[in-house]
């Protein structure tokens, strides 16, 4: 049984605009989903802002727990995590993936294990969409949440 994992899935240039929405998003995981675990990247706008809405909401919701998705091993490159961080997640097998895949499979790796994933895409062409619709497809996959720009 998977646990009550959300990831979050956007692009690198992600207006501010959609701050409030993602707020509202991650308020109604927490509240009406019973999300408890919230998983982050560290690669872009749409990441930092995630990981922004998060740190907030665990000012009102303590027993949340947010963690930063690594891409590479610790040892290959130093993690430092931010304030409001409780660890990190790194996938299993990454050792041996090339590092122009790494992104992707650690991203699919979450999605895999996500009971529920929060995306900002509008581009057609790109790794963010191509992942948005492997959790879309995906059999027994995770509850998809689109926020619109």
């Amino acid at each position: 049984m998977k646990r009550n994992i959300c990831f979050f899935i956007g692009h690198r240039e992600c207006g501010q605009e959609l701050y409030p929405t993602l707020c509202a998003a991650v308020e109604r995981h927490i509240v009406e989903e019973g999300a408890t675990e919230f998983w982050v990247g560290n690669y872009g706008g749409f990441d930092h802002m995630a990981a922004r809405a998060l740190q907030a909401a665990k000012q009102r919701h303590p027993e949340i727990k947010l963690f930063r998705l690594l891409v590479w091993h610790p040892c290959r490159r130093a993690v430092e995590l931010p304030q409001g961080f409780d660890g990190s997640i790194y996938p299993p097998d990454m050792e041996r993936v090339p590092p122009r895949a790494a992104i992707p499979r650690a991203n699919r790796y979450a999605v895999d294990n996500a009971r529920w994933v929060i995306a900002a895409v509008w581009r057609p062409a790109s790794n963010a969409r191509d992942l948005v619709e492997y959790a879309l497809h995906r059999t027994g996959g995770p509850q998809v949440t689109l926020l619109r720009r």
